[in-house]
Formats: structure tokens, C-alpha cells, sequence
């Protein structure tokens, strides 16, 4: 009779345990990422100074210039003639019309960043949106051409937005438009979407910065060019995604941007009779 300790069989393949392989000690781990964390943050917080640098200039250069324009107003010994005081009023209400504009586009970033724009969209005319966008650039618009073709679908949009839309559009396109070739805006029924088209001549910008051109505080071109915080593009696109539209860029023939705003458009509402009447009984 044999006797001693039997042998345990070797554990099989699918029972032995998974070793796991350690990137290095705990604490070595646990520095590599903290550092990670540390260079996002410096990233971040250099991030924000640039943006409060650009954001701080541009409004405060309007504000000079209407506190300045105000003061020169206030004045009892300037000696200013009547045309002094009409320019003095015209740079104070453009200085303030520009500052309001810039308030404006950062408040819409920020209701898009936080998801709290409410839009509501609906059957909508677009030669009347487009018609009133231009009148409220005022007297600047009154050189872009419009071509809206007569009998074009309706937009699902909401109106008030998708003026401001391509009010923006619009005034990029008069920013960098050679005096002597004006922006054109076209539009054209395609497929269950209607296209409007913001034609420039001007600059354009070069295909591999057309991704940048819709990032926040973007100013390309010519340093003449660039005015405003750079936010035009993204307002225009954040508003126009809101309501299940896109907003991209083309090149335009010949030179220059073309902006294709793409919105869904409206059913086709069933045919009414209009202004009839119940008949009478023989």
C-alpha cells in the first residue's frame, strides 16, 4: 500500500488566473495622471485668458468710442457746428449698435453651449425672412442682391431665428465683398430641403480653415478684415442646427465664400377651399 500526499491535478487552462499587466506602482500611476490633469487645466486656463483678452477688446473699443462721442456731445465749449454733432451722434449710435451685436452673439453662444435656446419652428415663408433680415442690417444691406424665385416651398424655421441667421451671413458677406461685386442671396427647392445661398466675392477662406472658421473667436483673412469677436459662423450654424437645418461652406466660382444654409421644408399643406360657403337649401 502506497502512501503519502497524492498529486492535485494541475489546474486547467481556463481556471488559472488572468494576470493583468500594471502600467508601474499604484503612486506612479496615480502622478501620470494627475500631471495629465494638471497640463489640461493649463491648456484650459490659457484658453480662457485668450478669450478674455479678445472678448475684453472688442467691447471695450465700442464703448470708448461712444463714451468718447457722448462726452464730445456733453461738451458747452467745443464749439461744435450742426454737422459736428450729427457725426458725434452717428459714431455713438454705431458704436452702440456694434456693442449690442456683440452681446448678443455671446449670449446666443452660451444659450447653445448650456441648450437653452427655445425655437420654435414652422411653416415659413423665406423671401419674407430674408427680406426682413436685410432691412434690419439697415442702410449697409441695401446693396445685396436677392434673388428669391416666386412659388419656392415654405421652411419648417422659426422665423426670428433664421433672421438672425442670415443677418449674420449677410454681414460677414459685406465684410469682405469688393465694392463693386455686392453679396448675392439665392435660393432653390431641392429634393424635401430648400437651399439659400450667401454668394461673396471676396477673399473666401482656404479649405483647410473652413473647419476652424465655425470655432469659437475665429477671425480669418486679412488682419484688416478682422472685426468682431469671431462669432458669427457659429452662431449662424448653432441657430440653423437648432431648427434641423446645416449651415457649410463653398467655394465660389471665380473667388470668394458661398454659404449654403440647408432647412427642411414644410409639408404640403392639403388644398382648401377658400371662401366657401355651406349651400343653401332648394
Amino acid at each position: 500500500m502506497t502512501t503519502g500526499t497524492a498529486e492535485r491535478p494541475a489546474p486547467a487552462a481556463e481556471d488559472a488566473p488572468v494576470l493583468h499587466r500594471q502600467a508601474g506602482p499604484w503612486w506612479l500611476v496615480l502622478f501620470c495622471g494627475l500631471s495629465r490633469q494638471a497640463a489640461q487645466a493649463t491648456e484650459a486656463d490659457r484658453g480662457r485668458a485668450a478669450l478674455l483678452a479678445t472678448v475684453s477688446h472688442d467691447l471695450r473699443a465700442p464703448l470708448a468710442a461712444a463714451k468718447a462721442a457722448v462726452s464730445g456731445l456733453r461738451s458747452h465749449h467745443a464749439g461744435l457746428t450742426a454737422d459736428d454733432h450729427a457725426e458725434l451722434l452717428a459714431t455713438a449710435e454705431e458704436s452702440l449698435d456694434l456693442l449690442a451685436h456683440l452681446v448678443a452673439s455671446l449670449l446666443d453662444v452660451s444659450r447653445l453651449q448650456a441648450g437653452a435656446l427655445a425655437v420654435f419652428p414652422r411653416p415659413s415663408d423665406l423671401g419674407e425672412i430674408v427680406a426682413d433680415a436685410l432691412d434690419a442690417l439697415g442702410p449697409r444691406a441695401q446693396t445685396v442682391r436677392a434673388d428669391i424665385p416666386s412659388g419656392l416651398p415654405e421652411v419648417m424655421a422659426d422665423p426670428a431665428i433664421m433672421e438672425r441667421v442670415i443677418a449674420n451671413l449677410a454681414g460677414n458677406a459685406l465684410r469682405y465683398s469688393p465694392p463693386t461685386l455686392p453679396p448675392l442671396v439665392t435660393a432653390k427647392a431641392r429634393g424635401d430641403r430648400v437651399e439659400l445661398r450667401m454668394v461673396d466675392h471676396g477673399t473666401g477662406i482656404p479649405e483647410a480653415d473652413r473647419k476652424r472658421a465655425f470655432r469659437p473667436f475665429q477671425r480669418l483673412g486679412r488682419p484688416e478684415d478682422r472685426t468682431g469677436v469671431g462669432l458669427g459662423l457659429v452662431v449662424s450654424r448653432g441657430l440653423a442646427e437648432a431648427m434641423g437645418g446645416t449651415v457649410e461652406p463653398e467655394e465660389t466660382p471665380g473667388g470668394g465664400l458661398t454659404m449654403v444654409v440647408s432647412l427642411p421644408a414644410a409639408p404640403a399643406q392639403p388644398a382648401a377651399e377658400v371662401g366657401a360657403r355651406p349651400k343653401r337649401a332648394a
